[in-house]
């Protein structure tokens, strides 16, 4: 009389399988559209980096050209470019003071 489970117990066990399907694919379904949400936020947060970004990208040959001249003019007359970069730095710091003026005048 060593009789197996009986047939309900096998139903049971696959609605029981089911219904388990059934919540893990919704579980999934329900990241898959958080992370498409995040994905879009974080695009949207970081968009003004990429444009940034992909702006230097479009100079990259003027950059790398406009440095290699710089690497020569220094090879040869370090103190030249020394100098270049202390104007650089001083004019940058005075465009960035003015800008802020300007802005609190408004």
């Amino acid at each position: 009389m060593t009789n197996h489970a009986p047939e309900r117990h096998r139903v049971s066990r696959r609605q029981r399988r089911a219904e388990r399907k059934a919540l893990l694919l919704t579980a999934i379904e329900q990241q898959r559209i958080d992370i498409y949400v995040e994905a879009s936020r974080w695009r949207d947060a970081t968009r003004s980096i990429d444009d940034g970004w992909h702006t230097l990208m479009r100079f990259k040959a003027v950059f790398l050209g406009v440095g290699g001249v710089l690497l020569l003019k220094s090879a040869r007359h370090p103190g030249s470019l020394l100098r270049m970069a202390k104007r650089l730095t001083a004019g940058a710091l005075m465009l960035k003071r003015a800008k802020r003026l300007l802005d609190s005048t408004r």
